[in-house]
């Protein structure tokens, strides 16, 4: 035996010696017991896990002012899902900052010791939506795959791949699964003029169709709008009252009012902003 089959040999000693001291990697499991919300972390192409989050923001509904008629939709469907009636898929689209994202998140609150859960992917996890579905298919939970901020770019494939898991391909979508999305766009994807006048397309109404066939597979395709100024000031003033803000309600107005000027916006999350700031300065004076 010469001296190079002597290293190679000493070597296949050490990493076995290395492999014994080795012990298997646990994979552990989601507790859907114990934990109300995950986040899908993918680890490759075909693989990923279901992360508890430990401090899930439990929104309340009531916080909600304006959207009454939102609100009530959701709810009534999520309650049919839960129930185990038939529900729909979810897309709330519109203006940033009106509360699509808490819409979602606040539904943990009621129906959470009812057996929903909310699973939070985002949009480039959604080809893992088959293994999702495989890991709690046969789980009693019911389960709201959350994608926030949903939305397509022109030239990109996976506005197609999901069309197809929204229906369901060969394989049947388990019926604990529902799948609600926000959206700043009402169709998912980028709109042009061209799309009407169907340049350079000798059949547009095909173009224009396949972007439309995305959001319809959507059940309830609900719109956000921004808030008129009395809806705005009565969410301020909400917050304010929560808060325990001691100014009076015209100098609070006048102030919410100056807020929205200089930020361009009349939004729920434009009220918590300002109210954040106006809080911060009263602490800082006393």
């Amino acid at each position: 035996m010469n001296s190079h089959d002597d290293k190679y040999n000493h070597l296949l000693d050490k990493l076995e010696r290395l492999l014994d001291h080795l012990t298997p990697v646990d994979i552990v499991e989601p507790d859907f017991n114990a934990n109300l919300a995950f986040r899908w972390e993918r680890s490759g192409e075909n693989s990923g896990r279901l992360a508890a989050v430990t401090h899930p923001h439990l929104f309340d509904l009531d916080d909600l002012i304006g959207i009454d008629d939102i609100r009530d939709e959701v709810m009534r469907n999520t309650s049919q899902f839960v129930k185990g009636f038939p529900a729909n898929n979810v897309l709330l689209w519109g203006e940033r900052g009106c509360g699509k994202s808490s819409l979602v998140k606040g539904l943990l609150k009621p129906f959470g010791r009812h057996g929903l859960r909310i699973i939070e992917l985002k949009r480039w996890d959604l080809l893992s939506l088959p293994l999702i579905m495989s890991i709690v298919r046969d789980v009693p939970n019911r389960f709201i795959l959350f994608c926030d901020d949903l939305s397509f770019n022109e030239g990109e494939g996976d506005f197609r791949a999901l069309k197809t898991l929204l229906d369901g391909d060969i394989e049947e979508r388990p019926e604990n699964i529902l799948i609600y999305a926000t959206s700043n766009r009402r169709h998912l994807m980028p709109e042009r003029m061209s799309d009407n006048s169907g340049e350079l397309e000798i059949h547009p109404e095909e173009a224009v169709g396949e972007k439309l066939a995305l959001s319809d597979r959507f059940g309830l395709s609900l719109g956000f709008y921004c808030l008129d100024q009395d809806e705005y000031l009565a969410v301020v003033r909400k917050y304010a009252a929560r808060r325990k803000l001691a100014l009076p309600d015209d100098e609070l107005c006048v102030k919410a009012l100056q807020w929205a000027g200089v930020t361009a916006r009349r939004s729920g999350r434009s009220a918590l902003q300002f109210i954040n700031d106006l809080e911060g300065m009263m602490l800082l004076k006393n």
